[in-house]
């Protein structure tokens, strides 16, 4: 049976710049208790305190031509607080706003979206299936 199992073990990006996406990721990921495992020069692996898997990791693209673009990762959130905590470090850290936190009806969930300097969308959120 594997329904207790993660539907995701991991996730890994290759990056343009290791530097600047590091820094909004380490930052971003950590208002929701997403530390960094693993750091070894141009990687970086996230799982949440105390569990390693599912992980995220950023790696330094080889090359241009195997960057990550376009991709959707969101992140689970505990409450609003954690949405707008993530929002706001992110785009401290340099990520650029896609959608400020607010509730979306039709995902029945409060969220934030930013872009990483690669343009892919980075979102946190909260479900909230009687809430909205």
């Amino acid at each position: 049976m594997t329904s207790s199992l993660p539907l995701i073990h991991h996730t890994g990006l290759w990056v343009t710049d290791f530097s600047a996406s590091e820094a909004i990721y380490t930052s971003a990921l950590a208002t929701l208790d997403i530390e960094r495992g693993v750091d070894e020069p141009g990687f970086a692996e996230y799982w949440r305190v105390g569990v390693d898997t599912p992980s995220f990791c950023i790696e330094q693209a080889p090359s241009a031509e195997v960057v990550t673009r376009g991709l959707h990762v969101a992140f689970t959130a505990p409450d609003r607080a954690h949405v707008d905590a993530f929002f706001e470090a992110a785009v401290a850290a340099g990520a650029t706003v896609r959608h400020a936190p607010r509730a979306w009806p039709e995902y029945r969930a409060y969220c934030a979206f930013v872009s990483d300097p690669d343009g892919n969308n980075v979102e946190a959120l909260v479900k909230e299936i009687a809430n909205l």
